[in-house]
């Protein structure tokens, strides 16, 4: 419970001040991995190979609560505070992951 409420914290921190994908992804590799080639929590898909408008699909979908397995209640809090510019240039940052 500390982790998440550690990564959620630096989560909000990071969409203020960051501009960049490979920042705002800093947080994300938490769990998926430095490339995008993990499990989240062994729960996840892998997201790595992903194309940006699956990826701003899904991080939207989180967002307004309408995507997600058993790790909605954990991506909700990482995404509330992305605006639409955000999840634009982190989308197209993991799409660019090799």
């Amino acid at each position: 419970m500390k982790k998440i409420a550690f990564l959620v914290g630096l989560m909000c921190a990071t969409s203020i001040f960051a501009a960049d994908g490979e920042t705002l992804f800093k947080v994300c590799a938490t769990c998926h991995g430095a490339k995008a080639e993990k499990s989240a929590l062994n729960k996840s898909q892998v997201i790595a190979g992903w194309d940006a408008a699956k990826i701003t699909a899904a991080l939207n979908g989180y967002k307004d609560g309408t995507y997600g397995g058993p790790l909605k209640g954990t991506m909700a809090p990482q995404v509330k505070n992305l605006d639409a510019n955000a999840i634009a240039t982190l989308a197209k940052y993991i799409e660019g992951l090799k």
